[in-house]
């Protein structure tokens, strides 16, 4: 999409849309029925690194709504900076408390709009994990991971599963699929493959 195109009126720009992040306790659902994979209670907000008091004191009241929350298990909220230079502020809940964790995503994501860094926003990831009881074979454990990743500028989903074993930077591109087919009807799934970015080293993945 230009920007002649948007000019012009012949497209929109897509308006982010974070009530969609609600979709993702029934989405759930349906991926343990699909490939047996399981919420882990972790998720983050990924969003690009801002140097500035204004934002330091919106990054604080943030932390301190949700830590405020007096049913949190676990560590309280906490601002991670990546080797790229991106900060994840990242939730803890239990597995069993998915729409939870989402509410505190979602109140990160719409805290940061609402004070004017809407444009520093990246996307948000939930983690999943899928356990071979048998152990399995490598140094993952048998653990497979995935994550829901949802892109604030887009509003929309894709999945991301690295892999474990091997060593090196890989990814589960057939799980990925298999995921994006299973959750077609659940959340709304980038259709540009190219936009599938890989979240490395994510927090909370």
């Amino acid at each position: 999409m230009g920007l002649l195109d948007i000019l012009l009126g012949r497209t929109k720009p897509v308006a982010p849309d974070l009530d969609r992040l609600f979709g993702l306790p029934s989405a759930a659902v349906t991926l343990q029925a699909a490939a047996g994979f399981t919420p882990t209670g972790r998720g983050s907000v990924c969003f690009a690194t801002v140097e500035g008091a204004a934002f330091d004191d919106v990054r604080k009241e943030v932390q301190a709504l949700l830590d405020a929350d007096t049913e949190r298990t676990g560590p309280p909220v906490e601002l991670v900076r990546d080797e790229y230079g991106y900060s994840w502020l990242v939730s803890r809940r239990g597995p069993e408390d998915l729409p939870a964790l989402v509410g505190d995503l979602h109140a990160v994501n719409s805290a940061l709009e609402a004070s004017g860094f809407g444009p520093q926003l990246l996307c948000s990831v939930v983690g999943f994990e899928d356990v071979d009881e048998g152990g399995g074979e490598g140094p993952g454990g048998g653990v497979r991971r995935l994550g829901l990743v949802y892109l604030y500028k887009r509003g929309t989903f894709f999945p991301f599963s690295p892999l474990t074993d091997g060593g090196g930077q890989r990814r589960d591109s057939a799980l990925e699929l298999q995921v994006r087919a299973a959750l077609s009807g659940d959340l709304r799934i980038e259709q540009d493959l190219s936009r599938w970015f890989p979240v490395w080293g994510a927090p909370g993945l």
